[in-house]
């Protein structure tokens, strides 16, 4: 059975399809990039494959977007299962809960929202204080907390980002990123830019910081795979505990939280939920 796969990214969307003409069953998966990009798309190839094994046909749609658009795709009914790197926000239960929506999350793997910088930068380590200056604007030349100098250039995620309203939280105590900072629509943009910009610096989940070009910067000496580390989060699904699951999207949220499926979770450098 030939049954291809395509992943492509079309500006902030990326797009994962496994199916083939005549299947009978598509499962919408949208949201949060971090999740979307790489790890829910490696989970859906091998999910797939267990059940072309099988016989069984199966597609998947998922389109990366942001986790705002994970919240929104659940509350409509766009997706059956939402892709989120934050909590939803109260406003957005108030609106599921006016349409009828009892939003549920399931944390299925855990993130470091790691601080990269170009691979020449001889940057050893940042605090959480310095990382706020940074970010914020208030520190704008690489002289005020290194030995290199340089106007700083600080990548971002965009507003839709679940990401970053995590990092603005946890990072810059919930204030304003600077003016001078460039929102980018992905991990994979963030750090390719910093990658080719000696004087970058830009935050990623762990499933990026592999990228060549680019290093990771401990925070305060602790890496962001560590049990302490300061901008460590859950990844969710999203799901409508009012609407029953398709047996397709409860077998998949399954597989995602089996052994097999928590080890693709550690595979592209997330942590797994036990």
């Amino acid at each position: 059975m030939n049954t291809p796969s395509i992943l492509r990214a079309l500006g902030a969307a990326a797009l994962f399809s496994a199916a083939s003409l005549h299947a009978t069953e598509t499962l919408v998966i949208k949201g949060s990039d971090t999740l979307g990009a790489k790890m829910v798309p490696q989970l859906a190839e091998a999910y797939k494959a267990k059940l072309d094994a099988k016989g069984i046909e199966v597609a998947f749609e998922i389109a990366a977007e942001g986790s705002s658009t994970g919240v929104a795709s659940v509350i409509d009914g766009t997706a059956e299962i939402g892709m989120s790197s934050r909590d939803v926000k109260e406003k957005e239960v108030a609106t599921a809960q006016s349409k009828g929506v009892n939003m549920k999350k399931i944390t299925v793997a855990k993130d470091g929202i790691a601080i990269i910088v170009n691979e020449a930068n001889p940057l050893e380590t940042l605090s959480l204080e310095e990382i706020e200056l940074i970010f914020t604007g208030d520190v704008a030349d690489w002289s005020g907390v290194s030995t290199q100098t340089g106007a700083i250039s600080a990548y971002t995620r965009n507003t839709s980002s679940g990401t970053y309203a995590v990092f603005q939280k946890m990072a810059m105590s919930s204030r304003d990123y600077g003016a001078d900072s460039q929102k980018m629509a992905g991990n994979e943009q963030i750090a390719s830019e910093v990658a080719s910009n000696p004087n970058g610096i830009g935050y990623v989940g762990l499933a990026y910081i592999s990228t060549p070009g680019v290093k990771v910067v401990p925070i305060d000496g602790i890496a962001p795979d560590s049990a302490d580390y300061p901008l460590a989060r859950p990844l969710y699904y999203l799901i409508d505990k009012n609407k029953p699951l398709s047996e397709t999207a409860n077998d998949f949220i399954g597989f995602t939280m089996s052994p097999e499926g928590q080890a693709i979770v550690n595979q592209v450098h997330f942590l797994p939920i036990y």
